[in-house]
């Protein structure tokens, strides 16, 4: 059986998918990319845990094909940003909008989509752009988290309370008190 090779660019890299044309994107980056910030929530496009950017249009991943997206630019959350230094990923981190965390990648992608088109969302706003959902129900914080990046971007400020891009996580945990068993050795 001869595959076609599907071909677009993933987060400013050219791929070439030698999978079947009717693979869900969502499959194609997480199994053949190892992009897997992406996540499978539904396999229905109603959760929006698999959103992604296709040519700068919130898409959800698991309910459109690699076929259909042929010579398309997609970005993933990974594209986002190398460093957590988007403005939606800093509010997100400073208003701690995550709990168990799984569907934060897509709430973040649908955030930054609704921001390029609407930098001043209102309530209302927020609700008829983020369908996605969160099973933990953390919607206060995600709706202050989209309120604060909206202001950083539009007053071109960084949000202080996020910790600096270029922190690792294992810097980040040693900082965080509830992470760190010997905080007063640490002083030292």
């Amino acid at each position: 059986m001869n595959i076609p090779m599907t071909k677009f660019t993933v987060n400013g890299n050219p791929v070439h998918y030698k999978m079947d044309p009717e693979t869900p994107l969502l499959w194609a980056l997480r199994d053949a990319s190892n992009l897997t910030g992406t996540k499978f929530g539904c396999g229905a496009g109603l959760c929006g845990a698999c959103t992604v950017h296709i040519d700068g249009v919130p898409t959800r991943a698991c309910s459109i094909s690699i076929g259909a997206i042929e010579g398309t630019l997609v970005t993933t959350i990974e594209g986002l940003s190398d460093d957590r230094s988007d403005p939606v990923q800093q509010a997100w981190i400073a208003e701690q909008v995550p709990q168990c965390g799984y569907c934060q990648s897509g709430m973040i992608m649908a955030t930054v989509a609704l921001l390029k088109t609407n930098p001043n969302p209102t309530d209302a706003d927020i609700d008829a752009a983020i369908t996605n959902l969160c099973r933990c129900g953390t919607y206060p914080r995600i709706r202050k988290a989209i309120h604060r990046a909206a202001a950083s971007l539009t007053a071109g400020s960084v949000i202080a309370a996020a910790p600096a891009p270029d922190t690792t996580l294992s810097e980040a945990a040693r900082r965080t008190p509830a992470l760190n068993p010997n905080p007063a050795r640490d002083a030292e």
